[in-house]
């Protein structure tokens, strides 16, 4: 596949239209400067589910895909937590869903092998990364469901990656694939001397509709660190990664072979330009200048070493390096020609923020000091009736902003290009977050998961007719 088509295959699947993306900037700038935040209608009122699950506008319905605990095609058990996922144009239509499972070693009742493990011993162990001497091996990863739109059923569902712990969220690239990202910085002899392995990297999952589990390698380049998500650019190559720390970082990593990137590369950290070690998290009770809404500013980019980390500092000595602090970087998003990202307990009363990324023309080359990229705080509601705990976004085809709601009565909340807010779902059936919100490649279905309940949602619904 050219560059060309490559690139526009990517957006399509990440359900981009760039044109919508940057009228939404252009109506919601002004009020969110002006502090007149409303809530709009959006699809229209949320009406009570019968099934008491999910409150939908009308003319929408959903259909429970997947469930924690039921057998899948490869004789394992579908595990608990779902979280960030990615979708994939499959054969014959077909959507190829790759789901995060943020599992813990010793999430016995929620883990693909059963309460006692039972069926650990029937995994390919040369493929499984973290086999915890046997006993507790780590039960985090991901599966890949092969979905059929025209019939609503999943036709395969497996286990695609396996011995990682706290598979967070990730993010899709332009070459075919899904990185999923441990949201842990636990060392090898960890838990009583069980784990066997550092964790805290990045593993590539290749999307797929063949069931088969894929040799779990970390790409250790890209920094061990309490990773949340990452976007890559589909013009070079370069990832960006958010860090679930009330202290965190927003990272960079420039890969020496562009879509290649376990040949390595190098990690850098966001810094505001002429502002050392700058605080953009806005709470009330920090001394010092509030980091401006809608007002872009230029950055430059902290070298990394010692990567690895096997104290956990990495954020620090990067923040003492000059680079930026962020509260609980989260959800990231690709879109054409820059990059929007959630930190979920940003702003005067940790309600959420939403940053914007523009990156430079010359990003990531020597010479990128003469056209720097900017940074811009797009969003800061301060309202919890409009948002509040923003964990993954997304962004519609028709340029809609959804964001899921990471809170024990959870909203997807969706930003129109009116600059209105709007509620699109409520979880009425379970105190748990939303997470993993995304849609199909053609934009004609909403997957989302119930994260406590173990649940993936498809939502249908005629996406083109607003209130």
């Amino acid at each position: 596949m050219n560059q060309s088509n490559s690139r526009r295959t990517f957006l399509k699947q990440g359900g981009l239209v760039a044109l919508g993306f940057m009228g939404l900037y252009q109506f919601v700038q002004p009020v969110a400067q002006a502090g007149n935040l409303r809530l709009g209608r959006g699809y229209g009122d949320l009406l009570p589910d019968p099934e008491g699950i999910l409150n939908l506008p009308r003319g929408f319905s959903y259909k429970i895909i997947s469930r924690s605990g039921q057998p899948m095609k490869d004789g394992f058990l579908v595990p608990g937590n779902p979280d960030g996922m990615g979708t994939f144009a499959g054969k014959n239509g077909r959507v190829i869903i790759v789901r995060n499972h943020e599992l813990s070693a010793d999430s016995f009742d929620k883990g693909p092998f059963g309460e006692g493990n039972q069926l650990f011993e029937k995994v390919a162990k040369r493929a499984f990364y973290d086999q915890g001497k046997g006993t507790l091996p780590s039960l985090g990863g991901t599966t890949t469901l092969v979905y059929n739109p025209a019939t609503g059923e999943v036709e395969n569902e497996f286990l695609s990656l396996g011995g990682t712990l706290r598979n967070c969220a990730g993010g899709i690239t332009p070459w075919g694939s899904w990185l999923t990202c441990e949201e842990t910085t636990l060392n090898a002899g960890d838990l009583e001397g069980q784990l066997e392995q550092d964790h805290g990297y990045v593993f590539e999952v290749p999307a797929s509709e063949v069931a088969k589990l894929v040799e779990a390698k970390p790409i250790k380049e890209m920094g061990r660190f309490n990773h949340e998500a990452v976007a890559v650019d589909p013009k070079t190559s370069i990832v960006y990664l958010t860090e679930d720390r009330g202290d965190g970082l927003f990272y960079r990593f420039i890969p020496t072979v562009p879509g290649k990137l376990h040949k390595g590369g190098k990690l850098q950290a966001l810094a505001i330009k002429g502002q050392k070690s700058r605080d953009t998290r806005n709470w009330k009770d920090l001394t010092g200048p509030k980091f401006p809404i809608n007002e872009g500013l230029e950055v430059e980019w902290v070298d990394l070493d010692e990567i690895d980390a096997p104290k956990d500092d990495l954020r620090h000595r990067g923040f003492e390096s000059g680079a930026a602090v962020f509260a609980r970087g989260e959800g990231i998003w690709f879109g054409e020609g820059e990059l929007y990202f959630a930190c979920t307990n940003g702003g005067e009363i940790s309600a959420g923020q939403i940053f914007k990324y523009i990156p430079g023309a010359k990003e990531g080359k020597k010479d990128e000091a003469t056209s720097p990229g900017k940074l811009e705080l797009f969003a800061e509601p301060n309202d919890r009736e409009i948002l509040k705990s923003c964990d993954n976004l997304a962004i519609a085809p028709w340029g809609d902003l959804l964001l899921c709601e990471d809170d024990k009565h959870p909203f997807v909340v969706g930003i129109s290009p009116d600059g209105e807010y709007y509620k699109l779902a409520e979880n009425v059936g379970f105190p748990s977050e939303f997470a993993g919100g995304v849609f199909s490649p053609d934009g004609s279905t909403y997957f989302v998961n119930i994260q406590g309940a173990g649940l993936t949602l498809a939502i249908m619904g005629p996406w083109a007719q607003k209130a």
